[in-house]
């Protein structure tokens, strides 16, 4: 978890969850399904990865 980066993807549709989750999910930076970002690799980013798991796949990049 030290400075590498994680490859963030939408699996799931935002249908029917919460709006926390909702809110969450666009903060990462995502808009669709299939949709992919990069983060970097902090406990904040983690902790919001954590909140909306079923929703995302993510992938540890390192440089």
């Amino acid at each position: 978890m030290a400075g590498g980066t994680l490859r963030i993807t939408q699996v799931r549709s935002l249908i029917g969850s919460k709006q926390d989750q909702r809110a969450t999910v666009r903060s990462l930076g995502l808009k669709r399904i299939r949709h992919s970002v990069t983060q970097p690799d902090r406990p904040e980013i983690r902790g919001m990865i954590e909140k909306v798991s079923h929703l995302v796949e993510v992938v540890e990049e390192t440089s």
